[in-house]
């Protein structure tokens, strides 16, 4: 049976068959919903102004308005859809921006459609899932290379654990007994120590750095 609430999904991609390719993928899964298609930046932020959806998946090049342009415009105006790219680029200075933009995870295109499944899951329950070459451009533009040791309190090292199991500052708070304005002091100390512009980066940081179990 198809649940009540599915995770309502926008596709963005300028190549029909990849797509289609998407479409096809959820065309199965009963608790996700493909409600819309866009051929580029722009048509995407008309979408979810229109929809509203739970999750878009973002390919970066395209024509007109860019991935990354069209991440930080929904992310402004849709803050609660989750944005998980979707494409066939990476490298150390496209994959930050992305991350920087708004971007939920980032994925390569010739991932499973278990896997995809999994990332768009784990997005909706605001968890990243970022391809590993991604983490290792990630790691690559945000520290130094001589990668200094990274030393946590026990107090960060809670709030990091809880952070990477994708739990907001309200849901930390709640387990650590915690005040929020106490846990968001220490995921600015986090977002310092690890160098990182995003939570999906201080996870990305924080997995290079044996800081947590991935």
């Amino acid at each position: 049976m198809i649940k009540s609430n599915p995770i309502r999904v926008i596709a963005v991609d300028d190549h029909e068959v990849i797509r289609g390719g998407i479409k096809f993928a959820l065309l199965t899964v009963e608790d996700i919903e493909l409600v819309g298609e866009a051929r580029d930046g722009e048509e995407a932020l008309l979408l979810c102004e229109q929809l509203q959806p739970d999750i878009v998946l973002m390919d970066l090049m395209m024509p007109g308005i860019d991935g990354v342009t069209a991440i930080q415009s929904i992310h402004e105006q849709c803050p609660q859809t989750q944005i998980l790219v979707l494409t066939s680029y990476h490298d150390e200075v496209l994959v930050p921006r992305a991350m920087h933009a708004g971007a939920t995870g980032y994925l390569l295109k010739g991932v499973s459609n278990q896997k995809l499944i999994e990332a768009i899951h784990a997005a909706h329950a605001g968890q990243p899932t970022i391809a590993k070459e991604a983490v290792a451009d990630l790691v690559e533009a945000a520290v130094p290379s001589d990668k200094a040791d990274i030393e946590l309190s026990e107090r960060e090292s809670e709030v990091l654990t809880l952070l990477a199991q994708g739990l907001s500052n309200k849901e930390i708070a709640e387990q650590l007994f915690f005040s929020v304005s106490t846990v968001k002091y220490h995921v600015r100390v986090l977002f310092s120590k690890l160098g990182a512009n995003s939570r999906a980066e201080v996870i990305a940081l924080a997995w290079e750095h044996n800081l947590i179990e991935k």
